[in-house]
This record gives C-alpha cells, structure tokens and sequence, in this order.
C-alpha cells in the first residue's frame, strides 16, 4: 500500500508538505502542489478515510434521504439514486442512504450523529414536514423537488409544470379538445407530492387556456385498477381523444384496456407520456413522451451541495429547473373530425 511517505519521496518534498496539499491547511506554491498531485497520481495513493475525515473535520459522506412511500415507482428513484452515488464518488464523497418514512426524526438522527457532511433529499411534499427542519440545520442540503414554500431552499428538479403545459400544448396543436391526464396513484395527490401537484396544476392551465375540456385521474396500481379507469374515463368522456400518462408502471396496462375498448392509437387516441425513452421507443406504437432526467437531476444535485461545502450557501442559486423535452413519436396524431368533446 502506497503511504504518505512514498509520494513525499517521489515528489521530492516532506511528508508535511504532502499533507498540507492534501488539507489545503497551509499555501503551497503552484509548482510544488502540480509536483504533488502528479506523485499521487502516478503512484496511486489513497489518504485513508479516516484520517482524511480528521484533517478536514468532514466525514466525506453524504446522505440521500429517499423515503420509500407507497405509490413511487422505485425503478425512477433508484435512477436518482445511482446517479447520486456516482456524482458523490468523483468528490471521493461516499453515500448514505436513508430510506425509512420517518419524517424530522430520521433527518434528526443523521445529523445529530455527525456521520454526514449535507443531504439531498428527495420526494419533497408541498406542505413537506421536514422543511422546517432543514431550514435550521447547520448542515447543507439539496432538495430534489419543490415544496410549495421554497424561498431560503436550494431546490432542483424537472419543471413539472411546465411539463404538463407541453403535454397539452403538443396536444391542442394537433387539434384535440377533449383530453385527461392519467396520473399517479391517489395516494401520491393525497400526500401532496409536489412533481405530481405541479404536473397536474400545468397540465389543467394549460387546458384551460387552449379551451379544452380536460380532467386528471389518478391512476391506482394494476391492470384491473387500469382497466377500470378506462371504462370510467370513457363513460363520462365519450369525446376524449387524447391522454397524458404520468404514471410509469401503468402505461402499457392502460394502453391495452384503450386497445380492449376499441381505441387504436394514434387513430382514436393519441398518447404522450412522461416515461424513459427507452421504454417509449420500445412501445408496441412508439410513443411521444417526456424523459424525466433523473441522471442530470441527481448528478447536478450533488454539485450544488459539494458547492455549498465548499463555498456557502451563496454560491448555488435557489432554484434549478430543468426544462422539459418533449420527443414527438407515433402515438400523437391530428384529431379525427368525428371526436367530438363531450361529457356526460
């Protein structure tokens, strides 16, 4: 194993000095720290974490707090999550990750232990609980997502307003004026959720300013439950022409209890979703959709937590919202003359 002492030989110099480039303690000319680094480089070494962590009074870890609610779809947040655990590690900062549904108290036991240096936190509420909290702490944190107070936060995500106002942009420009987003599961509204509120109060005012008769389902787990929202959906709209999906795991369920009711897409019923590309480019009819893009998101996030570490809370803006890309695909097409809004 490659010690302090190698590099110090390697690099010409004192052990102390090494350890002075390492901490950043003490200033040391350009010219001797490029020697340094290059030693390091070259031969590999490691400093040990722990000392590491006692030199710099900082654990080098970050904790990614993502409680596992009902009705998230995991598959989206484990893409958050690697994508943290990559960006912490180019910071040789290593992740903890705390997944129980404990609101202040979890926030309280991990930084009361002092086993972390800040927090990204995700699925953040409208009226989140924690905030309060977080406001307090003498430790950085990054929110994944928007409380409906945000001022003092530093906050990032999609704009899923905007999201849902280019699903009914994308859909009123080919002419359909009955529409119906087709959302989450009733307990994710239930709980505030903010990316779920936010897409649907986008998608409801754009509607309302193209004149389209628009409505927002949510949408429980399963085929049956899919199927049902179909059949219910149709009764009461027989005009309905086109649908957002912002729902997942439901979209091919819900895809095929349209084909079961005799809807064909595009034909009948065209379908934006917000959904990976990969699955709506592997969909039976490919389907126009909006990535949410979680890499980004969770890569950015932990830049603007190790920039708070590093140069305080004024260093990062309050809010990074990212813009939606809408791809156009097969699913979307010019309404049919006969489709006529209606509602019972």
């Amino acid at each position: 194993m490659v010690k302090i002492t190698d590099v110090a030989r390697h690099a010409g110099v004192s052990p102390s000095t090494v350890s002075y480039v390492l901490s950043g303690k003490r200033s040391i000319s350009a010219e001797t720290r490029q020697r340094v680094e290059q030693s390091i480089r070259t031969l590999g070494y490691r400093p040990h974490a722990g000392a590491r962590a006692l030199a710099s009074s900082r654990s080098n870890v970050l904790a990614l707090v993502m409680p596992l609610r009902s009705g998230i779809h995991l598959p989206v947040q484990m893409q958050f999550a690697a994508s943290v655990v990559t960006a912490a590690r180019t910071y040789d900062h290593d992740v903890l990750l705390v997944t129980q549904e404990e609101g202040e108290d979890g926030l309280r036991r991990v930084t009361d232990s002092a086993l972390v240096d800040g927090l990204v936190v995700m699925d953040i509420q409208m009226q989140d609980a924690r905030i309060p909290l977080l406001r307090s702490l003498h430790l950085p944190s990054v929110l994944i997502g928007f409380p409906a107070e945000a001022a003092g936060l530093t906050c990032i995500d999609l704009d899923f307003t905007a999201t849902g106002e280019a699903c009914v942009d994308h859909l009123a420009q080919l002419g359909h004026r009955c529409v119906a987003l087709l959302g989450s599961p009733p307990e994710v509204y239930a709980r505030g959720t903010g990316f779920a509120r936010r897409t649907a109060a986008g998608f409801t005012s754009a509607a309302r300013r193209h004149g389209i008769n628009a409505t927002v389902v949510p949408v429980a787990p399963g085929r049956a439950a899919a199927q049902e929202t179909v059949e219910r959906l149709l009764h009461r709209y027989p005009g309905l022409s086109a649908v957002v999906v912002h729902n997942e795991p439901a979209l091919g369920p819900l895809l095929e209890a349209f084909q079961r009711a005799g809807m064909r897409v595009p034909e009948d019923l065209s379908v934006v979703a917000l959904c990976p590309d990969e699955l709506a480019e592997n969909a039976v009819v490919p389907v126009s959709s909006i990535a949410i893009p979680a890499a980004e998101v969770g890569e950015r996030s932990v830049e603007l937590l190790m920039s708070k570490l590093a140069r305080g809370p004024e260093s990062v803006p309050d809010a990074t919202l990212l813009p939606p890309r809408l791809t156009p695909r097969a699913s979307t097409a010019p309404r049919r003359p006969d489709s006529l809004p209606t509602a019972s």
